[in-house]
Order: C-alpha cells, then structure tokens, then sequence
C-alpha cells in the first residue's frame, strides 16, 4: 500500500470521528502551548535581566572590601576600610586593561527643596562615573576634577527628585540649590530617565555629588565603600581582575599566600549566575508542563487502542484483500502521528498567542524558534510510540477472527 493512500486512509479515519480526534488532540494542544509559554516566559526573563544588568554597564568591575579575621573575630566586609585614596590612584595610574575607575562613598538621607522633599541615596563618585555606568546627562553638564578638589557642593541628580522636590520631572531645576542633611547642593545636570529595574528598585532616584564632598562634609570618613572600575571589553573582563588584584595585593602589602582584603565582582559574572538561575528556573517548568504531553500520549494510545477494537472488521477486510500487517502497522501509526503533530501545531499557535498576552499584561515573552522544532519533533516521538501498541495490535489481527467479529 502505498504512503499517499495509507494518509488518505489515516485522514478519512480522523474525520469520521472529528470530536473523538480533538479530544485526542487536546492533550497535546494544551502540553505544546504550556511548553512554549514557559519557555517563552523564561528565556524573555533572562533577556530582561540581562538588559537590566547591561544599563549598569556590561564591562563594569566592583571592588569591595573582603572580610577579614581580627582577634578571632571574623569582621563583616561592611565594617572594613581596606579601599583608600591610594588604591584609588594606584589603578588609576598602574591598570592599562581599564577605561574609567570610580571610587564610591554613599550615604542615604533626605533631600530637601522648599516645603518638598524626598529620601534618596547620594553617591559620592568621580566624573568617570557616569561612562561606567551607562549615563547620560539630558540637562547641564557633568561636575568636574575641580570640583572634586575643591570638594564643591554641586551634584547631578535623576528625574524622580526633579519630580518630588519641583512638581515636573522636566522642570529645569540646573542651577537650583537643594540640601541633603542640612548640606545644600547646587545641581549643576540631570541625568536621563532610565525607569525601573528588574528588581523593582527606580534608578531615577539618584544623587550624584564629588565622592571628596560626600567623605568630607557628610560621611566624614577616608576610605570609600567601593571602586567601580569599567574594563576595555567584556572579554577582557577576567585579565581586568587579575591586573587589579595584583596591583591591590602590592598597594596593601599583602604576602604570597595570604588572602586578598578585597573582593572584585564583574557584570559578567552576575549576568552569567542570572541566567544560570533563568535557566533552571525555566527547565523546571519545561518539565512541568511536559507532564501534560506524557498525559496526553498516554490518552492518544488509549483513543486508538478504542479505535483498533471498533474497526476489527475493517482490518479483517483488508487484510482479506491483500493487506499485510506492516500496513496495517503503518495506517494506525500515520493516524497516531497525524493527531501528535496537528495537536502540535494548534498547541504552537496557542503557545504564540499567550506568549503574546503575557507581554500585553506586562509579562517579557520571547518564543525561541528553536522550540517550536522542538515540539514537533517531540510530538512526532509521542505519536509514533503511543501508536505501536495499538498500530502492533490491529496488525497481529487474525483477518478470520477479525472478520467474525461483532
């Protein structure tokens, strides 16, 4: 018997029992669309996150203070003051795989303008800041190396104080003096709006000042909280580290064997344990979905197993006609694989259609084209081995039985 008829036999047997066959199909229909859902869902997270850490600066190194061991006590990184002015200057002067370096001192508080005011963060840096970080400035400039010297009460500030402290997140507040603590600043740019990130945290809620001014006049300390450092290319991110922590090691005097005061993070460290995270997130419910695909193959063989037992006398005819068992084989495992694959690409289509309200209700949905060959694929799998049984069975047939039967 040839393919072409076996097909059109497959087909006419599907279409004689179209509710039968749909409910046959259902199964897969949902476990395809669960599927791609998630994995849509999943790897449009992982971009996401991705994006987000991007913003901060996708060469970005930090250095921060290590834990340390002193009297018996092992302190917090928190509580050491490892990072100084010279560590500053000695990358500054020594690191040739860098580009910007930053150090960093903050300080949480309120702002005040008038009758208004906020609570933010205030970030003491240095103008290369705003290259490490990705910023741009949308009005007035940047403060300068003068500025650091002189440790001048002048800042930057991001559009969410703009908005709580003059009313308008486009108000031109260049110029205006507001105060922080009881420190006034003059804010001499504001940054470009760059919203929320994944975690939910504003980034416009920001105020950058010279980190001379934010040691000297608010926090009152001489070691910084962090060094913010950008490497020359993401590549080159992990010879960075290594060039940084040997100049740190010489700068504090620390022996062969002994363990670093410092620590040094990369973005691309905590892109690459992000997306570790997304993708085991993702498998997890990959596998959970794929549950309903085992259900579904599992209702797909007990369909035909019914089908095989209604269409004895068919199979005894057929073989009586000259039909042998292979294709009889063959027209139960095609109509198998017919109802796998067209649940298949209803549960696509139905996958491509959530995925796109999960981005309509706020949801990052990126379907990978990858798993739509994938579903296929699978189905066909499901198809051809919940067929066997019933498709071995109608063709170990006796057609004599089978012709008897009623």
């Amino acid at each position: 018997m040839s393919i072409t008829n076996l097909l059109k036999v497959a087909l006419t047997a599907i279409m004689s029992n179209k509710f039968r066959s749909f409910l046959s199909m259902l199964g897969i229909i949902i476990g395809v669309a669960a599927v791609i859902i998630m994995m849509a869902i999943g790897q449009g997270s992982k971009e996401s996150v991705r994006q987000e850490l991007s913003k901060m600066g996708s060469n970005l190194l930090t250095i921060r203070p290590g834990a340390d061991t002193r009297g018996g006590v092992r302190l917090d990184p928190s509580a050491m003051q490892t990072l100084k002015m010279a560590d500053y200057e000695a990358i500054s002067n020594e690191a040739t795989l860098i580009t910007h370096v930053s150090p960093e001192v903050s300080a949480g508080g309120q702002v005040i303008y008038g009758a208004n005011n906020t609570t933010t963060t205030i970030y003491g840096e240095s103008p290369e800041y705003l290259d490490i970080k990705l910023w741009e400035i949308k009005d007035g400039d940047c403060f300068t190396e003068e500025d650091i010297k002189k440790s001048a009460k002048v800042c930057v500030v991001g559009t969410t104080i703009v908005e709580e402290l003059f009313g308008d997140k486009n108000y031109d507040a260049v110029g205006k003096t507001i105060r922080f603590k009881s420190i006034p600043f003059r804010i001499v740019g504001i940054l470009k709006s760059k919203g929320y990130n994944s975690w939910g945290m504003d980034q416009d809620n920001v105020m950058i000042a010279p980190y001379t001014t934010v040691m000297k006049r608010i926090s009152a300390q001489n070691y910084f909280g962090s060094i913010n450092v950008s490497a020359l290319s993401e590549d080159l991110s992990d010879d960075a580290i290594e060039e940084v922590s040997a100049i740190l090691r010489t700068s504090h005097r620390i022996k062969d064997g002994d363990e670093d005061d410092f620590t040094i993070r990369s973005q691309q460290e905590i892109m690459e344990t992000m997306s570790s995270t997304m993708d085991t997130i993702t498998i997890i419910l990959v596998v959970a979905a794929a549950f309903s695909l085992l259900v579904a193959g599992i209702g797909i063989m007990n369909i035909m197993l019914v089908s095989v037992t209604e269409r004895t006398k068919e199979i005894g005819l057929r073989m009586s006609v000259g039909a042998r068992g292979i294709d009889i084989m063959s027209q139960f495992l095609i109509e198998s694989i017919m109802i796998s694959l067209t649940g298949a690409l209803l549960g696509v289509a139905l996958g491509y259609g959530g995925s796109s309200v999960a981005q309509m209700i706020g949801f990052p949905a990126n379907v990978p084209l990858w798993s739509v060959g994938v579903s296929f694929v699978v189905c066909t799998l499901i198809g051809i081995f919940f067929g066997y049984v019933p498709a071995r069975k109608a063709a170990k047939m006796d057609p004599i039985e089978a012709l008897r039967y009623e």
